[in-house]
């Protein structure tokens, strides 16, 4: 069963037990499916007569928008799977030299893998954001705040996304830590200044 086949009882309730999966990277990936799932409503509502000349784009911009929310998904279940790969990293035998040296990079493997997913969560998401902030000024205005969602929700995960791959510098090596830090750190301070230019937009519109 896919992640998204559950309902959302369900996966609260396996988020807030005991469990460690799913964890934060998970809601990370959640929150930026509702937030692409709010730019794709804005995007169908901003069509028909009155809305004739933006109708084409507006409609193409749905359908990138629920092929996000299909990524999300699909990001939402490689972390659940990189946790699994870390812990088993972490349960390796360390008896021996060999064994130690075999953990160890195991471990390291794991930690840029767990690294990996969510820096390509804060990658999808910036290119929603972006789509988001062109589409600020165009959208039916009954609908501008559910845009301003959108882009909060899709910023929220950026936000939490960047948290998971911090935790996971811990167990890189200098070198490889640095270029995660500041690949990470260029995506994060984009998805800030995104956010405020959209809402002032958003703003100006409400």
């Amino acid at each position: 069963m896919r992640v998204y086949d559950q309902s959302i009882r369900e996966f609260l309730a396996e988020a807030s037990s005991g469990s460690p999966v799913p964890g934060g990277g998970s809601i990370a990936a959640l929150a930026a499916a509702l937030g692409a799932s709010m730019g794709s409503m804005t995007a169908c509502l901003t069509t028909g007569a009155k809305f004739k000349e933006q109708e084409a784009a507006m409609l193409e911009n749905a359908d990138l928008f629920r092929q996000a929310i299909v990524r999300f998904e699909s990001l939402q279940e490689k972390d659940m799977a990189s946790f699994s790969r870390f812990m088993k990293a972490l349960k390796l035998p360390a008896s021996t030299s060999a064994e130690k040296e075999a953990r160890s990079l195991a471990i390291r493997e794991a930690s840029a893998y767990a690294a990996d997913v969510p820096l390509e969560l804060m990658e999808a998401c910036l290119g929603v954001m972006r789509r988001l902030a062109a589409l600020a000024p165009e959208v039916n205005k009954n609908v501008v705040s559910d845009l301003g969602i959108a882009v909060l929700m899709l910023e929220a995960a950026v936000q939490s996304a960047w948290i998971t791959v911090e935790i996971n510098l811990n167990t890189m090596s200098g070198d490889s830590r640095n270029v995660y830090r500041d690949k990470g750190m260029l995506l994060l301070r984009e998805s800030e200044e995104i956010k405020r230019n959209a809402l002032v937009q958003v703003r100006e519109r409400i």
